[in-house]
């Protein structure tokens, strides 16, 4: 039976390759996975830092139950070009820095310590992808993802693809695809029995075949009290497949989910059942430590994406995402655009062979994943390339006939050779260019993008952007039209039945080149900060739930006479899912309900108040007395929501949040802290930028430096465990609150 182990303790880190670091082993400096090779700085980074040649070393001592077995390693992802060898010896070369690669180790083996060296170069290499041209994000060297020590017996299973079939029916069927791994080429006769069971292990359905050596499919039919993968209840179930044969035995369990999902030429489908997509995009990366950040922190961006920003689908932008990413969109029902690596530029023939083959291995990894319903098999905003694409979309539909491709293009009149026209539409605000002819529009005509006279399935994949970047401590107003936009582009998606939906860009800021971002070598393109803050923007995409989910009520404002131009708060954007909002002003109450006028088509439309319904008397003219203003939000009648903005906010509370107190010590966890400037109300002071100095005592350690400005009221961090079990201490210092402890636990 296989044994499968993290293996990401105790590896030696050295800047740089050579013979001798694959002859020898030097332990001075020690690190554990995932590990980013080289930290930096929250901005203003220099990232040639990194695009250079690195090692990591670990010595595999010998152990019994290798005997007469299949010994391997096997890497999530390593960023980039990365060489595994054994005593010196080559193993596996692998240049894609985000799929995974399996080192077979068994051949090279000896009695007593065996010398791993892994050479990584983080150097941007023009022959692999997503490199060659620029690229508007960063990709961090270092071996990032985890590494598993992998023992099997001589013949095992190497890959299971499940299909469904019938999942509409009362009856329903599934297919299960075993893929076999016999690297000695031993004759065998053997057993296959795949089991299907609910997410408890209550076994509902076995089968079994006979196999000598060939890849094997056993059928369920008949399926009855299956419960469909949804958004709202998105149910898994496991399949265990298990090898039996004379060199021994094997067992795999994977999950899946039973759905239909139809992009139609009149919108998307989830289970026959008309969604409206709202999403937005996702990189991978954080504040310091760029790619390497572990299982929980991957899992916590698909929470906020889901429960936060209440999105219910994510494009993985622009390469395959961490598995604990996709597993999370899997069990919480975050619906997944996954696509290959790449930025606007194709290489040479070879780099294009490289490309190809991303497209087999993201598959091949992903394919069991209910939550993607869409593969991404062009390289994103680039130009038509008829003999690449048609290649890359003939590889995944006989890799997986089940799902359909899409090609994210920014170009119109582009060649349809995928199976959803997918498209990065930045119209809105073009109207500002010189020799402009058209008034503000919020989104193409589907066919003026397609150049086909024909409706097609449609989606847009981007938006807004580099088109109006943002700062969470910019200036009101500009944060206002910074909502408007996202709310026009989405209500203009909501409005067109034949727009599978719109996802947005993006999720959060990120580092990058200094060809682009705003020269501090970030893109303040996000609904949420680095540190995952939400903007005001953040809440035009919350507000589109339903109230029975969350009551949302966020006005866009900081509650000031003097902060917009010429003064005032008026015209007041509400973000809410509130039938009406009441904004008292002293003696003066407005009740208002949706703006249905400008935003006909979104679920919830915000409020808006402005000269409408407030005169400059009423709601106090420049040179009167400023004072606080009271919300309500009102549902099916009754109060639902309710906050005061104070005329006079002032520092009082450092608010310190963790977004989890109990961490796994074993696992180096890590939980993000988020640190809030409040005002004697709790909103967040937008333009409080003092230092908050950080100290931890107990098994963690800070992840970055310990001295962190506030920007826009609010900075962030994460803390790592280091291995030991206890208690943890974290205690925030800032000259304007004092000291804040925070009490967490390694367990």
């Amino acid at each position: 039976m296989r044994s499968i182990v993290p293996y990401n303790e105790s590896w030696a880190f050295h800047e740089g390759a050579g013979q001798h670091l694959l002859r020898d082993f030097d332990g001075r400096v020690i690190v554990n996975l995932p590990h980013t090779a080289v930290e930096l700085p929250f901005n203003y980074v220099d990232e040639a830092s990194y695009q250079r040649a690195f090692t990591y070393q670990k010595l595999l001592r010998w152990m019994p139950e290798f005997e007469g077995r299949e010994v391997s390693l096997v890497f999530d992802a390593a960023m980039a070009d990365a060489v595994v060898y054994l005593n010196g010896e080559e193993i596996i070369a692998h240049k894609d820095g985000y799929t995974p690669f399996e080192a077979r180790l068994t051949n090279g083996l000896q009695r007593g310590d065996n010398l791993i060296s892994v050479t990584i170069d983080g150097s941007e290499n023009p022959a692999i992808p997503p490199f060659g041209g620029a690229i508007d994000y960063l990709t961090y060297a270092g071996i990032y993802r985890e590494v598993w020590l992998k023992v099997t017996d001589p013949v095992s299973i190497r890959n299971v693809k499940i299909e469904t079939t019938n999942v509409r029916s009362q009856e329903k069927s599934a297919s299960v695809r075993v893929h076999l791994a016999n690297p000695r080429n031993v004759p065998f006769l053997g057993t296959l029995t795949a089991s299907l069971a609910d997410i408890d292990g209550n076994v509902l359905a076995t089968a079994a075949t006979d196999t000598t050596g060939d890849d094997a499919t056993l059928d369920f039919d008949g399926l009855t009290g299956i419960a469909l993968w949804d958004i709202d209840n998105p149910e898994l179930y496991r399949m265990t497949v298990e090898l039996k044969t004379s060199h021994g035995s094997d067992r795999l369990t994977t999950s899946f989910g039973f759905r239909t999902a139809e992009f139609t030429a009149e919108g998307f489908r989830l289970n026959g059942r008309p969604l409206k997509l709202r999403g937005l995009n996702r990189h991978q990366s954080f504040p310091y430590v760029g790619y390497a950040a572990g299982r929980s922190a991957q899992e916590r961006d698909a929470d906020i994406m889901k429960s936060v920003l209440k999105c219910n689908m994510v494009r993985t932008s622009h390469y395959p995402q961490s598995k604990w990413f996709l597993d999370r969109c899997d069990k919480i029902g975050l619906l997944v655009f996954e696509e290959i690596p790449g930025w606007q530029h194709i290489g040479n023939q070879e780099w294009q062979h490289e490309s190809i083959r991303n497209v087999r291995r993201m598959i091949e990894r992903d394919w069991n994943h209910p939550s993607i319903v869409i593969w991404g098999v062009r390289i994103n905003e680039s130009q038509d390339s008829h003999h690449f694409y048609a290649e890359t979309n003939r590889l995944a539909r006989e890799l997986d006939p089940t799902r359909p491709t899409g090609g994210v293009r920014y170009i119109t009149d582009s060649e349809l050779l995928e199976d959803v026209y997918t498209m990065n539409d930045f119209i809105l605000g073009n109207e500002e260019l010189p020799g402009a002819n058209r008034p503000r529009t919020p989104l193409r005509p589907q066919q003026e993008s397609t150049g086909l006279s024909y409706k097609v399935p449609y989606m847009i994949t981007e938006f807004g952007g580099h088109m109006y970047p943002t700062k969470i401590y910019d200036q009101e107003a500009r944060q206002a039209e910074h909502v408007r936009r996202h709310l026009e582009v989405l209500n203009a998606a909501y409005g067109d039945p034949d727009i599978a939906g719109a996802i947005g860009w993006c999720m959060f800021d990120y580092n990058t080149h200094k060809d682009f971002g705003s020269g501090d070598r970030i893109c303040y393109h996000g609904v949420m900060d680095m540190f995952r803050e939400p903007k005001f923007a953040a809440y035009a995409y919350a507000s589109q739930c339903d109230p029975s989910e969350d009551v949302i009520m966020k006005p866009v404002t900081f509650w000031a006479r003097g902060e917009r131009n010429i003064g005032g708060v008026l015209p007041l954007i509400v973000l809410t899912n509130c039938d009406e909002v009441e904004l008292t002003y002293g003696s003066v109450t407005k009740r208002v309900g949706p703006d249905y006028e400008s935003f006909p088509h979104l679920p919830h439309p915000p409020v808006v108040f402005d000269h409408r319904h407030f005169t400059a008397d009423e709601l106090g003219i420049w040179g009167q007395k400023w004072i606080d203003g009271s919300f309500t939000g009102y549902v099916d009648g009754a109060p639902a929501a309710r906050l005061t903005l104070v005329a006079d906010p002032l520092p009082t509370t450092l608010q310190v949040i963790a977004d989890s107190t109990r961490l796994k010590a074993r696992e180096r966890d890590t939980t993000r802290i988020v640190l809030r400037a409040l005002d004697q109300q709790g909103q967040r002071l937008p333009f409080l930028n003092e230092v908050v100095t950080m100290a931890v005592t107990g098994p963690a350690k800070i992840i970055g430096p310990s001295t962190i400005p506030l920007q826009g009221g609010t900075a962030g961090l994460w803390i790592e465990t280091t291995g030991l079990t206890g208690e943890i201490v974290l205690e925030a210092t800032c000259p304007r609150f004092g000291a804040v402890r925070l009490t967490l636990a390694a367990v």
